[in-house]
């Protein structure tokens, strides 16, 4: 009895050294994160021409007014000096997370690239707005501004016209300016270390 209190003792001890170890890494791991986060801000700062960061909603806005006509994906609807702004939004974009992912190599982006649409009598907002990221990505790409090899994993999504979602975030009132494009930029600092993971 009395080696088996001491062995249930012995065990007690060393799992509570491992979680204290365990929560040491993670609030490394959060603390990392945080400061990935702040700077990001670092974007509206340096390039308020190109990007607004909103607090509140954790997102950037790509400052640069696209307004696609209504019912259009086409970069080829986009004013020639809108393309040029988009593809320098791009490449600060780019350079940036390069920059940040070599000073930090174990860490990563998501890079999330949202098409959105005004409110219409459309029903096909959310496809539309699905285009619209996409046509941006591809022509980005077009443009030599890719994210390979930049530790960033790159979505495409599209929110349409906000109208299923229920919350109506990042709205303008003015539904014309709502033919746009958000860009999340969210890190991803890793996980605990494999000792802690269950097999």
């Amino acid at each position: 009895m009395l080696t088996l209190f001491i062995v249930v003792i012995i065990a007690l001890n060393n799992a509570r050294l491992g979680a204290i170890e365990q929560t040491k890494e993670l609030q490394d791991i959060i603390n990392k994160a945080n400061e990935l986060t702040d700077a990001t801000r670092e974007l509206d700062t340096k390039h308020a021409d190109y990007f607004q960061y909103y607090p509140e909603y954790k997102k950037h806005k790509l400052a640069i007014s696209v307004n696609f006509p209504i019912s259009s994906a086409s970069m080829n609807n986009i004013p020639d000096s809108t393309k040029n702004d988009l593809i320098k939004a791009g490449r600060i974009l780019r350079d940036f997370i390069s920059k940040t992912t070599q000073d930090n190599p174990h860490i990563q982006y998501l890079l999330i690239i949202e098409g959105q649409a005004s409110r219409d009598k459309s029903n096909f907002n959310y496809e539309l707005s699905y285009q619209r990221a996409l046509s941006l990505k591809r022509f980005w790409e077009e443009n030599d501004v890719n994210f390979n090899g930049t530790n960033c994993e790159v979505l495409i999504c599209g929110s349409g016209d906000g109208k299923l979602s229920g919350t109506g975030l990042m709205r303008e009132k003015e539904e014309r300016l709502n033919q746009r494009f958000l860009i999340h930029i969210l890190p991803k600092p890793g996980k605990i270390g494999d000792k802690y993971t269950k097999k």
